[in-house]
């Protein structure tokens, strides 16, 4: 029988940047139905369900209003506290939520993986869009209260807002790349589940969610050298017309979210032919 007359055909990958990516296009319903999985099953059977997606960055920017600048008087660069922080844990829990849940993709799929073939990076993948509908939802929710601001406050957006679709091409990519990588080592390294909680977190209080970069003096190189610290920044700067905006520093986060997606890949890829050996 000629090949032609196959749907799909499984061949042995015979170059390290073979990544056969062309899979997951044909594979798109697939995916869909992954995505659609995903959404239904994070809030099935919870009391509020979908409204998490809303309490979650309310309750944590109350808390760092409170702590932070009621109690701690940290400053704000001039943008009303709430909003501060609202405007950067949005972008950041996107983040982090899409690097939780794929740093454990061969472990928690182990028994799906092991019966029949399909694209194994449709997972990771479905699990970072059902994140950017999370997102989405989210950013409606800020820019309700944006609005709100912008109507009684000072706040003056300009034009680098319309980096948004950028900068979120730019999370995904990080967030899903250091998940790959995670998740590849998560093999090996059974541990790496228990810290990754506690490095987002580290990583959260060393980005400019918590202290605007204009305010971080000499330390200002430290908060830089976290990528999303300047997406972040670049986030604030167009809604809320205050920030550190700098295309050089924006510049580095593109480039080091694509080279960590790419990598991440390629560990992914290179994992999945011997992971059933080594669970």
């Amino acid at each position: 029988m000629d090949n032609k007359d196959w749907d799909i055909i499984i061949t042995p990958k015979k170059k390290w940047w073979d990544l056969q990516l062309k899979e997951i296009v044909k594979s798109k319903d697939l995916l869909f139905l992954f995505f659609r999985r995903d959404v239904v099953s994070v809030y099935k059977q919870t009391l509020l369900g979908p409204l998490w997606f809303f309490i979650q960055p309310i309750l944590s920017s109350f808390a760092f209003t409170i702590i932070l600048s009621g109690f701690g008087k940290l400053s704000t660069d001039g943008i009303p506290p709430f909003l501060f922080y609202l405007s950067g844990m949005i972008p950041w829990g996107y983040f982090a939520t899409v690097v939780q849940n794929n740093s454990n993709t061969f472990y928690q799929n182990q028994n799906v993986f092991g019966k029949v073939y399909f694209p194994r990076l449709l997972m990771p993948f479905s699990l970072t869009l059902s994140n950017l509908l999370k997102f989405a939802l989210q950013f409606s929710l800020f820019l309700a209260i944006w609005f709100y601001y912008l109507v009684n406050s000072s706040i003056t957006p300009n034009i680098t807002a319309f980096l948004l679709p950028l900068n979120l091409i730019a999370m995904s990519m990080l967030g899903l790349g250091i998940g790959l990588i995670l998740s590849s080592l998560s093999i090996r390294f059974r541990d790496i589940g228990f810290v990754v909680g506690f490095f987002l977190q580290l990583a959260l209080y060393m980005s400019s969610v918590i202290i605007p970069v204009s305010m971080a003096g000499k330390y200002k190189w430290i908060i830089l050298a976290n990528p999303m610290s300047a997406i972040i920044e670049s986030f604030k700067y167009g809604f809320l017309g205050q920030g550190y905006f700098s295309p050089s520093a924006l510049a580095y986060s593109y480039g080091f979210a694509f080279l960590v997606f790419m990598a991440g890949i390629v560990a992914f890829k290179k994992a999945e032919g011997t992971f059933i050996d080594k669970i």
